[in-house]
């Protein structure tokens, strides 16, 4: 299994025969070059794809054969946004995962109630969503996932349990924090970019093509595209026999403390 330890233990293999073969015979320091790129190519691999577990095992599908998804908004609660998504979602009595960043709480207060009394759950997203959150010690992290914890008890009385990483970017510092802190780090398999997809057709077509039984879908409520195109995105799963699920639901786990 490609993981960090295993690739680390690797590569240590590998570099203490290059320097042994180097002492007997010599050889060019480009080798050495070659083999520190192709290590650090593979731990930004790791990084950036959730869905390898490299770091730290996500959860990023259900396993199943039944044709059952579940809905996950990022990076909320946002004023714009929000209400439209929690109206459509009414609309059609479906339950999602909102995975929210504790810094944005404060301003919203009567929205991010709305989340949990509309029966959706609500997952720990950081409090800042720092730009360079990945780069925190493990202990700063924590005590970043932590002021968001507060924020929700505040006003819910609830712990969430599930964690989704800023950037969805893992490393050995933010293991140590998700396994600390006792979460439970969730990832997608259905990333919609639409954060950067304007072109509603494009969206859709994206998101459609991608779903598999099971599968977690990532969209953000603080975009526009995704308003606009999340009602026809959900008649389509329907009109084609799928169920939309609540995530804890769907993938058997408690979300609070």
């Amino acid at each position: 299994m490609l993981n960090f330890r295993n690739t680390s233990i690797l590569f240590a293999i590998l570099l203490a025969g290059l320097i042994a073969y180097h002492i007997l015979h010599g050889v060019p320091i480009l080798y050495y070059v070659i083999l520190l790129f192709v290590y650090l190519l593979i731990l930004a691999y790791g990084s950036y794809f959730i869905q390898a577990g490299f770091y730290i095992e996500s959860i990023c599908s259900a396993k199943t054969d039944k044709k059952e998804i579940a809905l996950s908004f990022d990076d909320g609660p946002a004023n714009q946004y929000t209400p439209a998504i929690l109206e459509l979602l009414s609309q059609y009595n479906i339950q999602a995962a909102f995975f929210c960043i504790g810094s944005r709480i404060p301003n919203n207060e009567a929205l991010f109630r709305k989340l949990h009394e509309n029966g959706h759950i609500i997952g720990n997203h950081s409090y800042s969503h720092y730009r360079w959150f990945d780069l925190f010690s493990s202990q700063k992290m924590l005590n970043d996932m932590q002021l968001m914890n507060q924020e929700m008890a505040r006003l819910t009385g609830l712990t969430p349990r599930l964690f989704r990483p800023p950037y969805g970017v893992t490393n050995p510092n933010l293991k140590k924090a998700i396994i600390k802190g006792n979460y439970i780090s969730v990832g997608w398999n259905v990333r919609s970019f639409d954060t950067v997809i304007r072109n509603e057709k494009k969206l859709m077509r994206r998101v459609r093509r991608l779903v598999r039984p099971g599968s977690i879908i990532l969209f953000h409520d603080t975009s526009e595209t995704t308003v606009k195109i999340l009602a026809a995105f959900i008649r389509q799963l329907l009109d084609e026999g799928y169920t939309i699920t609540r995530l804890d639901k769907m993938l058997k786990l408690e979300p609070y403390v």
